[in-house]
């Protein structure tokens, strides 16, 4: 905004000062030109009474007396060109002045000007000639010679204060700009941290209703959006809610009805289908938990925390071990650096189950599961039977459980799915990848650390 001001100051001030600085340097011209010309007259009136009365000696005296007024060499020829007196010296007398231009066209009866620079002075001067006339006849000329290099010279110090005028417009232009732009691009400001707010997940952040009538009506309008945003997440997340609790009360019916009837069952057919039945029945009640936690993922409740990622890592390995152990996996936790991330504990920490659960679930038993935290990054290694080719990205999506999967009957297709949704919440992201000599690899990749407040 700033350049594009400075842009248009400039084109204004070019457009007032080059025309102001032709029209000035035309009219210095104009008014030395008719100055010398006046000035030419008046001698010639005066050389002329001098000539009637045969006054050499007063015409000498005349030409030396007006060249002081005029500031210039006064030169006064008799009709053939013959130099009669001249303010330069007398020792130019007699010489024959007819073949300068200026001289030619004044015995011809006309007056001239021209410009021209003098090699001998090193100057630029403005010669003006007229003729001395006797009842209509021209009887000789009178040619006043002037230095023109301080009228040059006031010219270009006019262009300098010109050139310093438009300086300072520039510069006061650029600093009122600077204030107005700064009251302009202070409301845009604040609607761009809100915005930015609610896209971080804050659905309680509005943009106040401040500037111009645009950007009032832009505020309005963003913030009526933002309402019904709010409204509609919030009716979704209440839905899901009421709905997974409506859920578990019949299914934990469901649930002890096929306990009691597997108990008065003495059929091993049918005590083989109802055991199928609760464990359907179970996955069923985790995926409904693992959707009403899904659905609260973009909800920013959770306040942040500095953690260690060593710390969080000793504590799952502790929470493991004994689940690892039971299953017949070997689980070891390792930690290598002090790297700090700032989210919610809680949060990553269901991101680390989830992997470790994944990677015990799909890893045969005897293999080994390692977890292992560095600088802002988190991976749990399994040495199952890794990913099928295309699969990076699909097992994160909802009830994806692809062909490994497929083979085991407890997952819901949602933890992968959950893990990188909390992991995204706070600037980090979870990816799967086949690991070297076999198995997979789950990477948790936190972004760049923020600077601290108190740092240089």
């Amino acid at each position: 905004m700033m350049v594009a001001m400075a842009y248009v100051l400039v084109l204004a001030i070019v457009a007032l000062e080059v025309p102001l600085a032709i029209s000035l340097r035309q009219r210095l011209d104009d008014e030395v030109k008719q100055q010398a010309r006046s000035g030419a007259n008046v001698v010639a009136v005066l050389a002329q009474t001098a000539l009637e009365n045969d006054n050499t000696a007063g015409l000498q005296n005349l030409v030396d007396v007006t060249s002081l007024d005029t500031r210039g060499r006064i030169v006064v020829v008799d009709e053939t060109g013959e130099v009669l007196a001249d303010s330069a010296g007398e020792e130019n007398v007699g010489q024959s002045f007819a073949s300068r231009p200026e001289i030619k066209t004044a015995l011809d009866g006309r007056t001239a000007q021209i410009s021209r620079s003098s090699q001998t002075l090193g100057r630029e001067l403005l010669a003006t000639a007229v003729p001395i006339t006797d009842n209509g006849k021209t009887t000789g000329a009178v040619r006043v010679t002037q230095d023109v290099a301080d009228v040059s010279d006031a010219f270009r110090r006019t262009l300098a204060g010109l050139a310093l005028v438009g300086l300072a417009v520039l510069a006061v232009g650029l600093v009122a700009g600077a204030i107005i732009a700064r009251q302009v691009a202070r409301p845009l400001r604040r609607f761009e941290g809100a915005a930015r707010a609610v896209a971080d997940g804050d659905l309680q952040a509005r943009a106040p209703v401040e500037g111009s009538s645009e950007q009032q009506s832009l505020a309005l309008t963003f913030n009526e959006m933002t309402d019904r945003l709010s409204s509609s997440l919030e009716a979704q997340s209440r839905f899901v809610a009421d709905a997974s609790h409506q859920l578990r009360t019949p299914l934990t019916g469901l649930r002890l009805r096929l306990e009691e009837a597997r108990a008065r069952s003495n059929d091993p057919g049918v005590d083989e289908q109802i055991d199928h039945g609760i464990d359907e029945v179970d996955r069923l009640a985790r995926t409904v938990e693992e959707l009403l936690v899904l659905s609260q993922t973009g909800e920013r409740d959770a306040r942040a925390e500095s953690l260690a990622l060593s710390e969080l890592t000793e504590a799952a390995g502790r929470r493991w071990s004994p689940i690892a152990e039971s299953s017949g996996h070997e689980f070891s936790a390792v930690t290598d650096g002090d790297g700090r991330v700032d989210a919610s504990r809680a949060d990553l920490e269901r991101v680390i189950d989830a992997l470790i659960e994944n990677a015990i679930a799909y890893s045969p038993e005897g293999t080994a599961v390692e977890l292992r935290s560095a600088e802002r990054r988190i991976t749990v290694r399994d040495h199952g039977p890794g990913l099928s080719d295309g699969e990076g990205e699909e097992v994160f999506e909802r009830f994806y459980r692809g062909k490994a999967g497929l083979a085991q009957s407890g997952g819901t297709g949602l933890g992968l799915a959950i893990a990188r949704e909390l992991a995204r919440r706070w600037h980090a992201d979870v990816k799967l990848e086949n690991a070297d000599g076999g198995g997979t690899l789950a990477v948790v990749e936190f972004g760049a650390a923020p600077p601290r407040e108190d740092s240089a």
